[in-house]
């Protein structure tokens, strides 16, 4: 089973799905030992770890395709992309969608923001037209060539045009073939109860630390109707939260002494990345 019909069939199973954010090979094998079923690349992480930059549409296609590529090749979770606008026109799409697959991932998120973008709760978004989108986004669907793959689409709108826009776009996506629709940054429980009671599912809720989306556990959003619940930035936050303590500690200090308690044992993280299948592989081929 292809990793886009996992996607369905755990959403179809479960009823609800909760995706973590990762941007690299480490989290998402941390991740996925956790346990969750699908793993979401953010390019708002991505952006921060790879460039050191904000979420303002400085990654690249390729950049992002990269990325998967490395991610999608340790972990056997089905991994879906932040894919921003398709980084272009309808001709971009196309490249985008087969360049993921190729990287094998399940799925990806489309938007409908003006190139350059930026992160979904940032000031100053804007949109473009619901026609040019809708051709995107079709031209995403064929880009599949009938094969699996799982495209969220998703409007901005919200902020510039209005949730009665938002709506009419996230109804028109789905009409249009998109797996799951996702309209980012309503600015209540309110506005979440009127998107879920429009626009068909599956929904996806982004929930953003201190972002303007109201934060809900998953029963919460499952009795709204939204059923991909995605959790995007706690870990990158928790990890700089983390660095900045560790860096200031060592820098004031000179040591770790003070903080060994805080940090992963060495055999432990080195059972994460594998290093006893290393060990085994180094034996076996040895001259």
């Amino acid at each position: 089973m292809e990793k886009a019909e996992l996607v369905h069939r755990f959403l179809k199973e479960r009823g609800q799905l909760i995706m973590p954010g990762v941007y690299d090979a480490l989290s998402a094998k941390i991740a996925s030992r956790t346990g969750f079923e699908v793993i979401f690349i953010t390019g708002y992480s991505l952006a921060a770890t790879l460039l050191g930059e904000p979420d303002f549409g400085l990654l690249t296609q390729t950049e992002v395709v990269a990325a998967a590529q490395r991610i999608c090749s340790v972990v056997d979770t089905p991994v879906i992309v932040d894919a921003d606008t398709g980084y272009g026109n309808a001709l971009n799409v196309i490249r985008t969608v087969r360049d993921l697959r190729r990287a094998g991932a399940a799925g990806m998120f489309l938007e409908d923001q003006v190139w350059p973008k930026r992160c979904g709760h940032m000031k100053g978004k804007q949109v473009i037209p619901l026609d040019e989108q809708l051709k995107k986004l079709k031209a995403a669907i064929e880009a599949k060539d009938g094969r699996p793959f799982f495209i969220v689409a998703r409007t901005d709108s919200r902020q510039s045009l209005g949730l009665n826009e938002a709506i009419t776009r996230g109804i028109a996506f789905k009409k249009a073939g998109a797996d799951a629709v996702f309209i980012e940054a309503p600015e209540s429980k309110e506005e979440m109860k009127e998107i879920a009671s429009h626009v068909p599912g599956p929904l996806v809720a982004n929930m953003l630390e201190r972002g303007v989306t109201p934060l809900m556990g998953p029963q919460e959003l499952r009795g709204l109707g939204f059923e991909l619940i995605v959790w995007p930035l706690a870990p990158l936050y928790g990890v700089a939260q983390s660095l900045t303590d560790i860096y200031g500690t060592l820098r004031l200090q000179g040591s770790t002494l003070a903080i060994l308690d805080r940090l992963m044992p060495f055999n432990q993280f080195n059972d994460i990345v594998g290093l006893d299948e290393k060990y085994a592989l180094d034996a076996k081929y040895k001259a």
